[in-house]
């Protein structure tokens, strides 16, 4: 995740900052395996930031999606404005301690697939969250909550 914030990609660009607070940030990365005991540690950072919020699933672990399930045919999908990923958990897919994908704990705007992720996937899904957030109007913003 560093790796976009060097000189080589500069998401300063795009105007994407990085923030000490939740409280001070509009966009949660989610970032490797979320096991149980981290659970509600998520759900309480996402609590704390203000609205509107978003948030971007990176990897396969975050995501749920099994490693190499590509070779089964249950890959990636691109679905117009996200990308989508199938469920699962990455390495740890079949551990008990698991939290099979991010998204049974907070709602995610975008996956970025990848097992690691590479930086331009990962630049690419903070410019379709761009891109989602600039085509939402303000009802749809109040109607989100």
């Amino acid at each position: 995740m560093m790796h976009i914030a060097a000189p080589r990609y500069d998401m300063d660009r795009f105007g994407v900052v990085f923030r000490a607070s939740p409280r001070q940030a509009d966009v949660i990365i989610v970032a490797g395996t979320v096991t149980n005991k981290m659970a509600p540690a998520l759900r309480r950072v996402y609590d704390q930031m203000l609205e509107p919020r978003w948030v971007i699933s990176m990897g396969s672990c975050a995501n749920g999606t099994p490693p190499f399930d590509f070779l089964l045919g249950f890959g990636t999908q691109w679905t117009g404005r996200v990308i989508m990923a199938s469920k699962g958990g990455g390495y740890y897919h079949y551990s008990y301690s698991v939290v099979r994908g991010c998204d049974r704990i907070i709602p995610v705007d975008i996956y970025v697939p990848g097992c690691p992720p590479t930086a331009e996937a990962l630049m690419y899904g903070i410019l379709l969250l761009q891109r989602k957030i600039k085509r939402m109007n303000s009802t749809q913003m109040w109607y989100r909550k």
